[in-house]
Protein backbone atom coordinates (compact mmCIF):
# COMPACT_ATOMS: atom_id res chain seq x y z
CA UNK A 1 0.00 0.00 0.00
CA UNK A 2 3.07 3.04 1.02
CA UNK A 3 4.63 1.59 -2.10
CA UNK A 4 1.58 2.14 -4.05
CA UNK A 5 1.12 5.58 -2.40
CA UNK A 6 4.59 6.80 -3.33
CA UNK A 7 4.26 5.76 -6.73
CA UNK A 8 1.05 8.18 -7.40
CA UNK A 9 2.61 11.02 -5.85
CA UNK A 10 5.71 10.68 -8.07
CA UNK A 11 3.29 10.76 -10.67
CA UNK A 12 1.04 13.55 -9.60
CA UNK A 13 4.62 15.49 -9.61
CA UNK A 14 6.13 14.85 -13.18
CA UNK A 15 2.60 14.66 -15.03
CA UNK A 16 2.94 18.34 -16.18
CA UNK A 17 6.62 20.00 -15.99
CA UNK A 18 6.03 23.90 -16.17
CA UNK A 19 8.61 26.83 -15.55
CA UNK A 20 8.12 29.17 -12.72
CA UNK A 21 8.71 32.56 -12.89
CA UNK A 22 6.17 35.71 -14.32
CA UNK A 23 6.96 34.40 -17.75
CA UNK A 24 7.34 30.62 -16.66
CA UNK A 25 4.90 30.06 -14.09
CA UNK A 26 6.01 26.41 -12.89
CA UNK A 27 8.81 24.45 -11.71
CA UNK A 28 10.05 21.07 -11.03
CA UNK A 29 12.17 20.38 -7.88
CA UNK A 30 14.24 17.42 -7.41
CA UNK A 31 16.28 16.72 -4.56
CA UNK A 32 17.93 14.87 -1.63
CA UNK A 33 18.95 14.75 2.06
CA UNK A 34 18.53 13.39 5.60
CA UNK A 35 16.39 13.52 8.32
CA UNK A 36 15.95 12.55 11.92
CA UNK A 37 13.54 11.56 14.21
CA UNK A 38 12.92 11.75 18.16
CA UNK A 39 10.94 8.49 18.07
CA UNK A 40 12.06 5.60 20.29
CA UNK A 41 13.72 4.14 17.39
CA UNK A 42 14.63 7.28 15.32
CA UNK A 43 17.75 7.62 13.78
CA UNK A 44 18.60 9.63 10.93
CA UNK A 45 17.61 8.20 7.58
CA UNK A 46 18.02 8.88 4.05
CA UNK A 47 15.33 10.80 2.48
CA UNK A 48 14.75 12.45 -1.24
CA UNK A 49 12.21 14.74 -2.06
CA UNK A 50 10.03 16.07 -5.64
CA UNK A 51 8.32 18.99 -5.51
CA UNK A 52 5.71 21.20 -7.96
CA UNK A 53 5.86 24.85 -7.54
CA UNK A 54 2.90 27.61 -9.21
CA UNK A 55 3.97 31.04 -9.31
CA UNK A 56 1.69 33.05 -7.59
CA UNK A 57 3.31 36.73 -7.15
CA UNK A 58 6.75 38.30 -7.71
CA UNK A 59 7.00 37.25 -3.53
CA UNK A 60 4.42 33.97 -3.40
CA UNK A 61 4.85 30.58 -5.03
CA UNK A 62 2.20 27.69 -4.12
CA UNK A 63 4.08 24.29 -3.61
CA UNK A 64 2.92 20.84 -3.49
CA UNK A 65 5.65 18.91 -1.99
CA UNK A 66 6.83 15.02 -1.12
CA UNK A 67 9.14 13.98 0.95
CA UNK A 68 9.97 9.92 1.03
CA UNK A 69 11.58 8.89 4.69
CA UNK A 70 14.38 5.78 4.19
CA UNK A 71 15.76 4.48 7.38
CA UNK A 72 18.76 1.86 7.39
CA UNK A 73 20.31 0.17 4.16
CA UNK A 74 17.51 -2.16 3.40
CA UNK A 75 15.60 0.50 1.58
CA UNK A 76 13.01 -2.00 -0.41
CA UNK A 77 11.75 -3.32 3.20
CA UNK A 78 12.50 0.43 5.32
CA UNK A 79 10.46 2.46 3.85
CA UNK A 80 9.48 4.73 7.37
CA UNK A 81 7.45 7.06 5.46
CA UNK A 82 5.53 9.39 3.17
CA UNK A 83 4.77 13.21 3.73
CA UNK A 84 3.05 15.23 1.17
CA UNK A 85 2.69 19.07 1.84
CA UNK A 86 1.01 22.31 0.50
CA UNK A 87 3.41 24.96 1.26
CA UNK A 88 3.66 28.31 0.76
CA UNK A 89 7.09 29.72 0.21
CA UNK A 90 7.77 33.43 0.42
CA UNK A 91 10.74 34.68 -1.46
CA UNK A 92 13.03 37.76 -0.25
CA UNK A 93 14.08 38.79 -3.37
CA UNK A 94 13.10 39.38 -7.27
CA UNK A 95 13.78 38.01 -10.47
CA UNK A 96 16.74 39.39 -11.29
CA UNK A 97 18.92 38.12 -9.00
CA UNK A 98 20.66 34.96 -8.86
CA UNK A 99 20.47 34.04 -5.68
CA UNK A 100 17.62 34.02 -3.87
CA UNK A 101 16.48 33.02 -0.37
CA UNK A 102 13.33 32.07 0.90
CA UNK A 103 10.90 30.76 3.54
CA UNK A 104 8.03 28.09 3.67
CA UNK A 105 5.47 26.68 5.24
CA UNK A 106 2.23 24.37 5.34
CA UNK A 107 0.04 21.60 5.80
CA UNK A 108 1.01 17.88 5.20
CA UNK A 109 -0.29 14.48 5.69
CA UNK A 110 1.28 12.00 7.39
CA UNK A 111 2.09 8.07 6.50
CA UNK A 112 4.48 6.24 8.45
CA UNK A 113 4.76 2.70 10.37
CA UNK A 114 3.11 4.44 13.44
CA UNK A 115 0.64 6.42 12.62
CA UNK A 116 -1.39 8.51 10.00
CA UNK A 117 -2.77 11.82 9.80
CA UNK A 118 -2.30 15.80 9.26
CA UNK A 119 0.99 17.40 10.38
CA UNK A 120 2.80 20.67 8.75
CA UNK A 121 6.12 21.59 8.41
CA UNK A 122 8.44 25.02 7.89
CA UNK A 123 11.61 25.81 6.56
CA UNK A 124 14.24 28.26 5.00
CA UNK A 125 16.00 27.60 1.51
CA UNK A 126 17.55 29.32 -0.76
CA UNK A 127 17.99 29.03 -4.69
CA UNK A 128 20.74 30.11 -6.89
CA UNK A 129 20.06 30.45 -10.33
CA UNK A 130 22.82 29.11 -13.06
CA UNK A 131 20.67 30.69 -15.78
CA UNK A 132 17.25 31.75 -16.50
CA UNK A 133 15.60 27.76 -16.07
CA UNK A 134 17.82 25.98 -14.04
CA UNK A 135 18.71 26.48 -9.92
CA UNK A 136 20.19 25.00 -7.27
CA UNK A 137 18.50 25.26 -4.22
CA UNK A 138 19.27 23.96 -0.52
CA UNK A 139 16.72 24.09 2.62
CA UNK A 140 16.28 23.03 6.39
CA UNK A 141 13.08 22.17 7.40
CA UNK A 142 10.91 21.42 10.96
CA UNK A 143 8.16 18.69 10.24
CA UNK A 144 6.40 18.13 13.28
CA UNK A 145 4.03 15.07 13.19
CA UNK A 146 0.82 14.34 15.00
CA UNK A 147 0.29 12.77 18.64
CA UNK A 148 -1.03 9.11 18.75
CA UNK A 149 -1.35 6.39 21.23
CA UNK A 150 -0.39 3.37 20.42
CA UNK A 151 -0.04 0.06 22.55
CA UNK A 152 -0.41 2.41 25.50
CA UNK A 153 2.37 3.85 24.41
CA UNK A 154 2.15 8.21 23.46
CA UNK A 155 3.69 8.63 19.93
CA UNK A 156 4.43 11.79 18.33
CA UNK A 157 7.68 12.05 15.81
CA UNK A 158 9.16 15.57 14.93
CA UNK A 159 11.80 15.53 12.38
CA UNK A 160 14.64 17.71 11.21
CA UNK A 161 16.12 17.81 7.50
CA UNK A 162 17.89 18.94 5.44
CA UNK A 163 18.01 19.06 1.77
CA UNK A 164 19.64 19.80 -1.68
CA UNK A 165 18.91 19.69 -5.16
CA UNK A 166 17.87 21.48 -8.52
CA UNK A 167 15.08 22.88 -9.67
CA UNK A 168 14.21 23.26 -13.66
CA UNK A 169 12.12 26.10 -15.28
CA UNK A 170 10.86 25.84 -18.32
CA UNK A 171 7.49 26.23 -20.50
CA UNK A 172 5.96 28.67 -22.98
CA UNK A 173 6.95 32.09 -22.95
CA UNK A 174 4.07 35.15 -23.64
CA UNK A 175 5.69 36.83 -26.27
CA UNK A 176 2.61 38.43 -28.76
CA UNK A 177 4.99 40.55 -31.37
CA UNK A 178 7.41 37.24 -31.73
CA UNK A 179 10.13 39.39 -30.92
CA UNK A 180 12.10 36.82 -28.14
CA UNK A 181 11.28 39.05 -25.61
CA UNK A 182 8.74 37.94 -23.14
CA UNK A 183 5.50 40.51 -22.90
CA UNK A 184 6.22 41.65 -19.09
CA UNK A 185 9.40 42.61 -19.59
CA UNK A 186 8.72 44.11 -23.61
CA UNK A 187 8.44 47.84 -23.24
CA UNK A 188 7.75 47.95 -27.05
CA UNK A 189 4.87 45.24 -27.49
CA UNK A 190 3.81 45.73 -30.89
CA UNK A 191 7.30 45.88 -32.90
CA UNK A 192 6.81 44.51 -36.18
CA UNK A 193 7.36 41.31 -37.19
CA UNK A 194 11.41 40.80 -37.96
CA UNK A 195 12.32 44.08 -36.43
CA UNK A 196 15.95 43.67 -34.71
CA UNK A 197 14.77 44.59 -30.71
CA UNK A 198 17.08 45.34 -27.68
CA UNK A 199 17.07 43.36 -23.95
CA UNK A 200 13.44 45.41 -23.86
CA UNK A 201 12.23 44.52 -26.68
CA UNK A 202 12.36 47.72 -28.08
CA UNK A 203 13.99 48.30 -31.96
CA UNK A 204 17.72 48.52 -32.47
CA UNK A 205 18.04 52.19 -32.16
CA UNK A 206 22.04 52.23 -33.51
CA UNK A 207 22.73 55.89 -33.33
CA UNK A 208 20.68 56.88 -30.12
CA UNK A 209 18.67 59.24 -31.65
CA UNK A 210 15.24 58.15 -31.40
CA UNK A 211 14.59 56.93 -34.64
CA UNK A 212 14.74 52.71 -34.54
CA UNK A 213 17.35 51.65 -37.20
CA UNK A 214 14.47 50.18 -39.52
CA UNK A 215 12.98 53.22 -39.74
CA UNK A 216 16.09 55.41 -40.25
CA UNK A 217 17.55 56.53 -43.00
CA UNK A 218 20.94 57.49 -41.43
CA UNK A 219 21.27 54.49 -38.59
CA UNK A 220 25.03 54.65 -37.93
CA UNK A 221 24.80 58.87 -37.72
CA UNK A 222 22.47 60.46 -35.10
CA UNK A 223 19.84 62.96 -36.75
CA UNK A 224 16.08 64.70 -36.72
CA UNK A 225 13.09 62.59 -36.29
CA UNK A 226 11.59 65.04 -38.64
CA UNK A 227 14.18 64.07 -41.28
CA UNK A 228 13.54 60.04 -40.45
CA UNK A 229 17.28 59.82 -38.16
CA UNK A 230 19.52 61.84 -40.48
CA UNK A 231 21.13 65.15 -39.23
CA UNK A 232 21.17 68.47 -40.65
CA UNK A 233 24.24 70.05 -39.91
CA UNK A 234 22.96 73.78 -41.46
CA UNK A 235 19.89 73.38 -39.71
CA UNK A 236 18.04 74.09 -43.51
CA UNK A 237 15.47 71.14 -43.40
CA UNK A 238 16.99 69.05 -46.02
CA UNK A 239 19.05 66.33 -44.89
CA UNK A 240 22.95 66.36 -45.19
CA UNK A 241 22.73 63.55 -47.45
CA UNK A 242 20.76 64.89 -49.65
CA UNK A 243 21.90 68.19 -49.06
CA UNK A 244 23.81 69.99 -52.09
CA UNK A 245 25.23 73.45 -50.03
CA UNK A 246 25.22 72.11 -46.62
CA UNK A 247 27.11 75.60 -45.64
CA UNK A 248 23.82 77.15 -46.12
CA UNK A 249 23.98 80.13 -43.34
CA UNK A 250 21.04 79.37 -40.97
CA UNK A 251 18.06 81.59 -41.58
CA UNK A 252 18.41 81.41 -45.07
CA UNK A 253 15.24 79.87 -47.51
CA UNK A 254 16.77 76.85 -49.48
CA UNK A 255 15.17 74.99 -52.62
CA UNK A 256 14.59 71.16 -52.36
CA UNK A 257 18.24 70.59 -52.78
CA UNK A 258 19.32 72.58 -49.75
CA UNK A 259 20.70 75.44 -52.02
CA UNK A 260 19.29 79.72 -50.99
CA UNK A 261 16.48 80.56 -52.56
CA UNK A 262 17.50 82.72 -55.74
CA UNK A 263 14.30 83.66 -57.52
CA UNK A 264 15.67 85.95 -60.28
CA UNK A 265 18.19 83.63 -60.63
CA UNK A 266 21.34 86.13 -60.99
CA UNK A 267 23.32 83.79 -59.08
CA UNK A 268 22.77 85.85 -55.63
CA UNK A 269 20.51 84.48 -52.95
CA UNK A 270 17.31 86.18 -52.14
CA UNK A 271 18.25 85.90 -48.27
CA UNK A 272 21.32 88.59 -49.67
CA UNK A 273 19.39 90.30 -53.07
CA UNK A 274 18.41 93.60 -51.95
CA UNK A 275 16.69 93.17 -55.87
CA UNK A 276 15.20 89.91 -55.82
CA UNK A 277 12.91 90.87 -59.05
CA UNK A 278 16.04 91.68 -61.29
CA UNK A 279 14.68 90.66 -65.11
CA UNK A 280 16.67 87.28 -66.29
CA UNK A 281 19.43 88.05 -67.77
CA UNK A 282 20.72 92.10 -66.14
CA UNK A 283 24.30 91.55 -64.97
CA UNK A 284 24.17 93.06 -61.22
CA UNK A 285 26.37 93.63 -58.92
CA UNK A 286 27.13 91.66 -55.68
CA UNK A 287 23.81 93.52 -53.85
CA UNK A 288 21.73 91.48 -56.80
CA UNK A 289 20.86 95.05 -58.29
CA UNK A 290 20.98 95.44 -61.77
CA UNK A 291 24.61 97.21 -62.79
CA UNK A 292 24.81 101.25 -62.72
CA UNK A 293 28.11 102.07 -64.24
CA UNK A 294 28.34 105.89 -64.00
CA UNK A 295 26.37 105.40 -61.00
CA UNK A 296 23.31 107.67 -61.47
CA UNK A 297 20.56 105.63 -59.96
CA UNK A 298 19.61 104.41 -63.20
CA UNK A 299 20.48 101.06 -64.23
CA UNK A 300 22.73 100.28 -67.20
CA UNK A 301 19.74 98.39 -68.93
CA UNK A 302 17.58 101.13 -68.25
CA UNK A 303 20.31 104.09 -68.83
CA UNK A 304 20.29 105.78 -72.24
CA UNK A 305 23.64 106.92 -71.50
CA UNK A 306 24.78 103.98 -69.01
CA UNK A 307 28.59 106.19 -69.12
CA UNK A 308 27.54 109.16 -67.96
CA UNK A 309 25.38 110.45 -65.31
CA UNK A 310 22.04 111.60 -65.34
CA UNK A 311 18.40 112.41 -63.89
CA UNK A 312 16.23 109.73 -64.15
CA UNK A 313 13.90 111.62 -65.71
CA UNK A 314 15.82 112.15 -68.84
CA UNK A 315 16.31 108.33 -68.83
CA UNK A 316 20.21 108.60 -67.09
CA UNK A 317 21.71 111.37 -69.68
CA UNK A 318 22.97 114.59 -68.76
CA UNK A 319 20.86 117.82 -69.12
CA UNK A 320 22.20 120.16 -71.40
CA UNK A 321 21.53 123.64 -70.79
CA UNK A 322 20.03 125.19 -74.11
CA UNK A 323 21.94 128.70 -73.53
CA UNK A 324 25.05 126.88 -72.75
CA UNK A 325 24.38 124.16 -75.63
CA UNK A 326 23.84 124.90 -79.86
CA UNK A 327 23.08 122.18 -82.68
CA UNK A 328 25.25 122.92 -85.86
CA UNK A 329 23.20 122.78 -88.98
CA UNK A 330 25.88 123.81 -91.40
CA UNK A 331 26.06 121.01 -94.14
CA UNK A 332 29.71 120.98 -93.57
CA UNK A 333 29.05 119.71 -89.49
CA UNK A 334 26.57 117.02 -90.57
CA UNK A 335 27.64 113.59 -90.48
CA UNK A 336 25.64 110.48 -92.11
CA UNK A 337 24.06 108.18 -89.55
CA UNK A 338 26.62 104.89 -89.59
CA UNK A 339 24.47 101.78 -90.96
CA UNK A 340 24.53 98.00 -90.01
CA UNK A 341 24.21 94.35 -90.89
CA UNK A 342 21.06 92.56 -89.48
CA UNK A 343 21.34 91.14 -86.06
CA UNK A 344 25.24 92.67 -86.11
CA UNK A 345 26.56 94.92 -82.84
CA UNK A 346 29.77 96.19 -85.93
CA UNK A 347 28.96 98.89 -88.57
CA UNK A 348 28.61 98.03 -92.51
CA UNK A 349 32.25 98.02 -94.15
CA UNK A 350 32.96 101.37 -95.67
CA UNK A 351 30.30 103.05 -92.82
CA UNK A 352 33.82 103.92 -91.24
CA UNK A 353 33.98 107.14 -93.36
CA UNK A 354 31.04 108.88 -91.85
CA UNK A 355 33.26 107.94 -88.09
CA UNK A 356 36.26 109.50 -89.32
CA UNK A 357 34.90 112.85 -90.64
CA UNK A 358 33.01 113.43 -87.68
CA UNK A 359 36.59 113.33 -85.65
CA UNK A 360 37.81 114.91 -88.06
CA UNK A 361 34.93 117.92 -87.55
CA UNK A 362 35.49 117.50 -83.66
CA UNK A 363 39.30 118.03 -83.48
CA UNK A 364 39.00 121.05 -85.35
CA UNK A 365 37.47 123.01 -81.91
CA UNK A 366 37.35 121.61 -79.04
CA UNK A 367 34.05 123.37 -78.05
CA UNK A 368 31.99 121.20 -80.26
CA UNK A 369 31.15 117.74 -78.86
CA UNK A 370 28.69 115.19 -80.18
CA UNK A 371 25.31 113.27 -79.17
CA UNK A 372 24.88 109.60 -80.23
CA UNK A 373 21.43 108.40 -81.34
CA UNK A 374 21.00 104.13 -81.78
CA UNK A 375 18.25 102.65 -83.33
CA UNK A 376 17.56 99.18 -84.32
CA UNK A 377 14.68 97.59 -86.96
CA UNK A 378 11.69 95.31 -85.76
CA UNK A 379 13.10 91.75 -85.55
CA UNK A 380 13.37 90.27 -82.50
CA UNK A 381 11.85 91.37 -79.01
CA UNK A 382 11.56 94.78 -77.86
CA UNK A 383 13.98 93.75 -74.62
CA UNK A 384 16.33 92.60 -77.24
CA UNK A 385 16.75 95.40 -79.62
CA UNK A 386 17.21 97.78 -77.15
CA UNK A 387 20.48 95.57 -75.94
CA UNK A 388 21.42 95.46 -79.30
CA UNK A 389 20.90 98.61 -80.08
CA UNK A 390 22.94 99.64 -77.35
CA UNK A 391 25.96 97.64 -78.78
CA UNK A 392 25.77 99.46 -81.65
CA UNK A 393 26.23 102.79 -79.67
CA UNK A 394 29.34 101.36 -78.00
CA UNK A 395 31.13 100.00 -81.03
CA UNK A 396 30.78 103.38 -82.72
CA UNK A 397 31.50 105.21 -79.70
CA UNK A 398 35.01 102.80 -79.18
CA UNK A 399 35.93 104.02 -82.48
CA UNK A 400 35.48 107.94 -81.96
CA UNK A 401 37.50 107.51 -79.14
CA UNK A 402 40.18 105.43 -80.87
CA UNK A 403 40.61 108.88 -82.81
CA UNK A 404 41.61 110.81 -80.15
CA UNK A 405 38.58 112.38 -78.65
CA UNK A 406 38.12 112.25 -75.31
CA UNK A 407 34.94 110.02 -73.43
CA UNK A 408 33.28 113.78 -72.11
CA UNK A 409 32.85 115.12 -75.54
CA UNK A 410 30.97 112.23 -75.97
CA UNK A 411 27.47 112.78 -74.44
CA UNK A 412 23.72 111.90 -74.53
CA UNK A 413 23.88 108.14 -76.01
CA UNK A 414 20.36 107.38 -76.28
CA UNK A 415 19.19 103.40 -77.00
CA UNK A 416 15.88 103.99 -78.56
CA UNK A 417 15.87 100.50 -80.31
CA UNK A 418 13.01 99.92 -82.75
CA UNK A 419 10.93 102.87 -81.00
CA UNK A 420 11.97 105.44 -83.61
CA UNK A 421 12.10 103.61 -86.94
CA UNK A 422 13.39 105.93 -89.80
CA UNK A 423 11.76 104.01 -92.74
CA UNK A 424 9.19 101.19 -92.50
CA UNK A 425 9.96 97.89 -91.22
CA UNK A 426 7.87 96.08 -93.45
CA UNK A 427 10.61 95.65 -96.20
CA UNK A 428 14.15 95.00 -95.96
CA UNK A 429 15.26 98.05 -97.53
CA UNK A 430 13.45 99.87 -94.77
CA UNK A 431 14.78 97.68 -92.01
CA UNK A 432 18.30 98.02 -93.08
CA UNK A 433 17.97 102.02 -92.87
CA UNK A 434 16.21 101.58 -89.39
CA UNK A 435 19.80 99.72 -88.41
CA UNK A 436 21.38 102.90 -87.82
CA UNK A 437 23.57 105.18 -84.89
CA UNK A 438 23.12 109.17 -85.70
CA UNK A 439 25.07 112.14 -85.08
CA UNK A 440 24.30 115.35 -83.64
CA UNK A 441 27.62 117.82 -83.47
CA UNK A 442 26.42 120.54 -80.87
CA UNK A 443 28.98 123.53 -79.52
CA UNK A 444 29.20 124.45 -76.09
CA UNK A 445 30.58 127.51 -75.74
Amino acid sequence: MKKLLLLSLILAFTASLYAQTIDKKWGLGLGVGAYGTNARDGGVGFMPELYLSRYLSPRLDLMLKGDVGLFRSDLVNNLDMVNPFINLRYKFSDETKNFRPYVYAGPGFLWDNAETGLNFDAGLGSKYYMNQNTAFYAEVGYIHSIDVVRSGINLNDKFLKATIGIEFDFGKTPDNDMDGVSDHKDKCPNTPAGVAVDANGCPIDTDGDGVADYLDDCPTVAGLTSLKGCPDADGDGVADKNDKCPDTPKGWKVDDTGCPLDQDKDEIADAIDKCPDTPDGIDVDKNGCPVDTDGDGVADYLDGCPTVAGPKENKGCPVVENAAEETMTAPEMQVEPVYFGYDKATYLSGEKAKIDKLVKILKADNNLKVNLTGNADSKGTAEYNMTLTEKRIDSVVKTIQSGGIPEERISKEKALGETKPAATNDTEEGRALNRRVTFEVIKTK
